[in-house]
């Protein structure tokens, strides 16, 4: 692990020492960790069960571009990776707009909108409900996009709990972003050649 620490023989801010620390620092052991700029609160506070769906979230999307994935798909997953990880440092932050870390917006939800209707314009219209499954990468995919509700789940119970203002653009893009990973294991069957895979009720 490294850390910056600022060089006392420099008079700029913007002028670091790196410094390796050990991965561990047992300040968890008692059940708590510590928020960016804030208290250190239980680890299973609202907050940190947001956060840590969102970096679960995160992980699955990387094990879905591990995957044969069109490269269409996979640049734009690789957006959505680092978009994600801003969000988990906004939620992280009790007071972001103080700490520079508000950072997602309506141009990113609105991105990830014009991602859908891209690549809805290429598939036939669904007809019937499917299941989760057809090619590797639909398969991690839908993986993704479950978890991706979850995460927006926690989301919403943060936002209705927390003392402090939760921004409703993180909820829209985590609502955003569900629907557009539904889409892209779609979209990853038919460049895979392989039929999505229907409900079959009974």
């Amino acid at each position: 692990m490294v850390s910056r620490i600022q060089n006392p023989l420099t008079e700029s801010p913007a002028h670091y020492i790196l410094i390796a620390m050990k991965i561990y620092t047992k300040t968890g052991d008692a059940g708590q960790t510590g928020l960016f700029g804030g208290p250190r609160v239980a680890k299973d506070d609202p907050r940190i069960e947001a956060y840590g769906a969102v970096d679960e979230l995160n992980a699955a999307i990387g094990v879905a571009r591990a995957e044969s994935l069109p490269a269409e798909i996979d640049s734009l997953l690789a957006r959505v990776q680092n978009e994600l990880f801003d969000l988990g440092a906004e939620l992280a932050t009790p007071n972001p707009a103080a700490h520079g870390m508000a950072v997602l917006g309506p141009m990113h939800f609105a991105a990830l909108e014009q991602a859908i209707d891209r690549f809805e314009a290429t598939l036939p219209p669904l007809k019937e409900f499917i299941l989760p499954g057809g090619s590797r990468g639909a398969a991690a995919l839908h993986l993704a996009r479950t978890i991706c509700r979850r995460a927006e789940r926690r989301l919403v119970t943060l936002v209705q709990n927390s003392a402090e203002p939760v921004s409703g653009n993180l909820v829209v893009y985590l609502n955003r972003l569900g629907d557009l990973l539904f889409v892209l294991t779609r979209a990853a069957n038919a460049a895979a050649g392989v039929a999505d895979v229907p409900w079959r009720k009974g």
